[in-house]
């Protein structure tokens, strides 16, 4: 073999295999995905209100596809509710939030329990005070996801808002 045959080689080795990559990842299933994130803050990035007065502010999130999570108010007493919180000293109270209600779901397995659940997008109205000025704050959203099969541990995802008091 020639020089440039091998490095021609060699290049095509290193082609077809970055063709196969995106392939390979399509055909991983659903619950494998304890490793991504169950749900995803989709908007809003920033947001003003006025500083000292409560402001409504609408947060949006997507459920990854084949996922569900407890609703707000779930269905048993031991299962896990979603909630969203705001650390003290981040120059923005939560005063309070108002999740959707849930959707009705029966688990193949057990057709006869009723869950409240999540699925796709939702939203959470917050309700929000800020003092004056620019404010990162590093909201949480804790959470339960599951597939029809089996349930991920609890989860808690940094919501990110940069809030503008003005």
């Amino acid at each position: 073999m020639t020089k440039a045959t091998t490095k021609i080689t060699f290049a095509a080795v290193i082609a077809f295999a970055l063709c196969a990559l995106p392939a390979r990842s399509q055909s991983v299933p659903a619950h494998s995905i304890a490793h991504a994130a169950a749900v995803e803050y989709l908007f809003p990035e920033q947001v003003t209100v006025p500083a000292g007065k409560p402001a409504s502010v609408a947060l949006h999130f997507r459920i990854a596809s084949g996922m569900h999570i407890n609703s707000h108010t779930p269905a048993e007493e031991e299962l896990i509710p979603t909630t969203f919180s705001i650390p003290e000293g981040a120059g923005v109270r939560l005063e309070g939030a108002v999740y959707p209600s849930g959707t009705d779901f029966h688990l193949p397995l057990d057709p006869k329990t009723k869950l409240s659940v999540y699925t796709g997008e939702f939203t959470i109205q917050t309700h929000l005070v800020a003092t004056p000025g620019d404010h990162l704050v590093e909201a949480k959203l804790r959470y339960q996801a599951c597939d029809n099969s089996s349930c991920m541990p609890p989860k808690t995802i940094t919501v990110a808002i940069d809030v503008v008091g003005k």
